[in-house]
């Protein structure tokens, strides 16, 4: 293939499946991503209605299961390179820590962090040899900022953070770039359908069952000014076209201005202003 290729996990909706559209517009084959192919009829109607059905490549992929990763080695293998990963695929699961058991945090982790790692490992062989190639991992702003009732995906996307530094710091010298996009609030799926509360912090029973409705609302109530995702996919496709690219890309209505003020403010008076918001 003379194209450029692109990878792209989790594309059978959200961020996903906007990326994919994007990339294959930019002229990327674009290996697509999914646990489920049968989930990939939105994103070849799209495909289709656009005319760029033949940049596609649907492929099953479950980034926790080894044999399923085992399988994604072996079609990269027979198309010979990788210009772009985009690790995408995730969850959150929500709930309270007491509440919450360790196979859930184990199960999060598993997806949203293991999952990336193991992804990232298959193609880094295949970019070290070309001498080229970016990596781009989609974060959150809860990477950065942490939320309650939502301690799995916040520590899931910390680790991200952490591991995508050393990454970075690993491969410069072999000309792979490694990016962080950091997204606020935008409209996918992951606050509805993608998100896995845990049963004992929605019975009414539990001692967190009026904190959580309470963070439940806030979300809610937030939801008219959750941005348009295709902003994301399209900053993910123009920097998989550019040159090196910064680490991070906070990305988001407010995000940099939450960002600053979380970096300067004590954290005793962050504390103070975060409670008193969510509980009003």
């Amino acid at each position: 293939m003379n194209q450029p290729i692109a990878i792209v996990t989790g594309a059978s909706s959200g961020f996903g499946l906007l990326t994919a559209i994007e990339l294959a517009k930019s002229g990327f084959q674009v290996i697509s991503t999914m646990r489920n192919a049968e989930r990939s009829v939105e994103l070849l109607n799209e495909t289709e209605r656009l005319s760029i059905q033949s940049n596609i490549i649907v492929h099953e992929l479950d980034v926790t299961s080894e044999s399923s990763i085992g399988r994604l080695a072996a079609l990269i293998e027979r198309v010979g390179r990788v210009d772009v990963l985009v690790n995408n695929a995730g969850y959150a699961a929500a709930g309270f820590v007491e509440e919450i058991t360790m196979e859930e945090y184990r199960q999060q982790f598993d997806t949203n962090f293991f999952g990336v790692i193991a992804v990232t490992k298959t193609v880094l062989p295949f970019m070290r040899k070309q001498g080229e190639g970016k990596i781009i991992n989609v974060s959150s702003i809860s990477g950065k900022i942490a939320f309650p009732g939502l301690s799995p995906y916040v520590a899931s996307k910390h680790a991200l953070e952490g591991w995508s530094e050393s990454l970075r710091l690993e491969l410069v010298p072999f000309g792979i770039d490694v990016v962080l996009i950091e997204p606020g609030s935008y409209k996918t799926n992951i606050w509805s359908t993608g998100k896995q509360v845990t049963t004992l912090s929605l019975q009414t029973e539990s001692p967190y069952y009026e904190y959580m409705k309470k963070i439940e609302d806030y979300i809610q109530l937030g939801e008219g000014n959750f941005g348009d995702p295709k902003e994301v996919a399209e900053k993910i496709a123009r920097i998989s076209i550019g040159g090196r690219s910064n680490l991070r890309f906070p990305i988001g209505k407010g995000v940099k201005t939450t960002l600053f003020f979380k970096n300067i403010i004590p954290w005793k008076q962050w504390e103070k202003i975060f409670i008193k918001k969510l509980h009003n």
